[in-house]
């Protein structure tokens, strides 16, 4: 005989894992943007100001002004660009229980954004800017510098992330873990556009 349960005693469905690691990922990009934020206005300020007296705002070598070349940073730009569409794979993938896909997508991640960070060493040693020549220079190297070790945690947070998805703590219900280190690489590559715009494009 065959028993069949009503809605009433059917059993109740899987319990949702509390979302703490999304919200906490939450607060550390806001608060990694006030950071930014901060550091953006004092280098925005100090310019308007060395602009006004008729200075140039990176001339601080005996050589002339520093060249911030945009070719180089339009390309870590575009990396930055493609890496937010792989780490949304990632996502999308485990959402729909692609494992395998996701596996690819959280690779290609960490490997764009260590291409980044390779790409930052190689202009650092291209524009020879000198931090104790002024205030421009350390700005460039606060601002630029903070981002790097932003993108070398994302990496890492995205690593740890690949470690869980590969354990099998992730399927099409629970993927919270890959979207909170999706939304940290969002603000990551969020970041970097306003460093294209404000330091490599309008100098």
């Amino acid at each position: 005989m065959t028993t069949y349960l009503s809605p009433a005693t059917a059993p109740p469905p899987p319990l949702q894992r509390p979302r703490v690691l999304m919200v906490a990922t939450g607060f550390a990009s806001a608060a990694t943007l006030v950071l930014f934020g901060g550091l953006f206005g004092i280098y925005l300020s100090l310019r308007a100001s060395a602009v006004a007296a008729g200075q140039v705002w990176l001339d601080v070598l005996p050589k002339g002004p520093v060249t911030l070349e945009l070719t180089q940073a339009n390309v870590m730009f575009v990396t930055m660009i493609m890496s937010a569409v792989t780490v949304q794979w990632a996502v999308k993938a485990i959402r729909n229980d692609d494992r395998h896909g996701s596996y690819v997508a959280l690779g290609i991640t960490m490997l764009l954004g260590l291409a980044f960070v390779n790409q930052m060493a190689f202009v650092y040693s291209a524009m020879k800017l000198d931090i104790a020549t002024g205030p421009a220079a350390v700005l460039v190297y606060a601002i630029t510098g903070a981002h790097v070790v932003m993108v070398i945690l994302a990496v890492i947070y995205v690593l740890l992330m690949a470690f869980r998805a590969l354990g099998g703590s992730f399927t099409s219900r629970q993927y919270d873990g890959l979207a909170a280190a999706a939304l940290f690489w969002h603000t990551t590559v969020a970041v970097y556009a306003l460093i294209w715009i404000l330091i490599y494009v309008t100098k």
